[in-house]
């Protein structure tokens, strides 16, 4: 695929400062890029990049100023990270989605639909009673059990598990290993000290616009739904727990565990081996830092959280401090102690 300078720029609603009529093929970083080739520049640490690079036009900001001449075609915009965003995304769905039809050899249960302009891999398998929605792509070996639900646009990498009464909203992303359903952790204590497994009955549920992570897991409600709301971006290798309530537009890094019927709140983010114990509720707009274990509800929106147990982030780097300071402090109070007791007697 080929546009000119000036058409990107157009979509980006953009200035051009230099030839619009430049062709651009591909996209690249800064540093690397080479002839017919867009970049951008967002941090200015790389803005010596600016003045050497090869790239035939760079998206930078109204109020990026120039200390030398530069080489490429700039197009200038109020956010270059995003306007680039924008430009992969666009570029995401016309190389990887492109794919439409029916592979053989694959599977549809009885009584399930799928919309138009869909993609079926080979070895993927649909249950009974689906309803796919239009311009779903479904790669090969992909697995959704009987009574899914899944909206328009949706992508399921290869290896993605669905099981039964899964619902996912529409222009959703499930990459490859995900599974989505599986059975909550619930086990009874008996009194010989074994464990009866508790049935899993419920759902899960992912609203419009979610991503989920290569290798994460969702498990269904023991009752009711486990919930992913629009927007919300899970990370590879998490482990979402039964009846948890993810709010919308949260992020969750890697390694993150949520354990069963804790509610995130809106714009939270989880960063990585982030801990959640069990039913404690997160307000919007909590931030925990990596490899923070969070043992208590968070009732006051945007607070930072840091540490295992974690608590305020301020309070967190305080306390760090004077723990790396414990040697001398020591030494200063044993100090002052001899100093009190006055010299010892002969």
């Amino acid at each position: 695929m080929e546009f000119t300078v000036g058409q990107i720029a157009e979509v980006l609603k953009g200035t051009v400062e230099g030839d619009a009529s430049l062709r651009i093929d591909r996209l690249a970083k800064i540093e690397e890029a080479q002839p017919g080739a867009l970049a951008f520049l967002s941090n200015q640490k790389y803005e010596p990049h600016l003045y050497s690079t090869r790239a035939s036009a760079v998206i930078v900001s109204h109020s990026q100023a120039l200390r030398q001449p530069v080489g490429a075609v700039l197009i200038r915009v109020d956010d270059p990270y995003l306007s680039f965003t924008m430009l992969l995304e666009f570029y995401q769905q016309a190389t990887r989605t492109g794919r439409r039809g029916v592979e053989e050899p694959c599977f549809m249960g009885a009584n399930s639909r799928i919309g138009d302009n869909h993609y079926r891999g080979a070895f993927s398998y649909i249950g009974e009673g689906c309803e796919i929605g239009d311009d779903v792509v479904i790669f090969p070996h992909v697995y959704i059990g009987d009574r899914c639900r899944i909206g328009n646009g949706t992508i399921l990498y290869s290896g993605a598990k669905l099981y039964a009464e899964t619902v996912v909203g529409a222009r959703c992303v499930i990459h490859a290993g995900a599974v989505l359903g599986s059975d909550g952790f619930g086990f009874a204590p008996q009194p010989d000290g074994s464990y009866r497994p508790i049935p899993q009955i419920g759902n899960v549920v992912l609203e419009d616009n979610v991503s989920i992570g290569a290798n994460a897991t969702i498990d269904c409600a023991t009752m009711g739904s486990t919930i992913i709301r629009e927007g919300a971006k899970i990370d590879n290798l998490v482990q979402v727990a039964h009846n948890v309530e993810i709010g919308r537009h949260t992020v969750v890094a890697a390694q993150t565990g949520i354990s069963g019927s804790t509610k995130i709140g809106d714009f939270c983010v989880l960063a990585g081996q982030t801990g959640i114990a069990g039913h404690l509720s997160l307000a919007n707009r909590t931030t925990v830092t990596a490899q923070s274990g969070v043992g208590k509800s968070i009732k006051t929106e945007g607070i930072l959280l840091q540490g295992s147990p974690a608590f305020n982030l301020r309070d967190s780097l305080r306390a760090n401090a004077i723990f790396r300071h414990l040697p001398e402090l020591e030494r200063r109070l044993d100090a002052l102690e001899k100093g009190a007791k006055g010299p010892e007697k002969e």
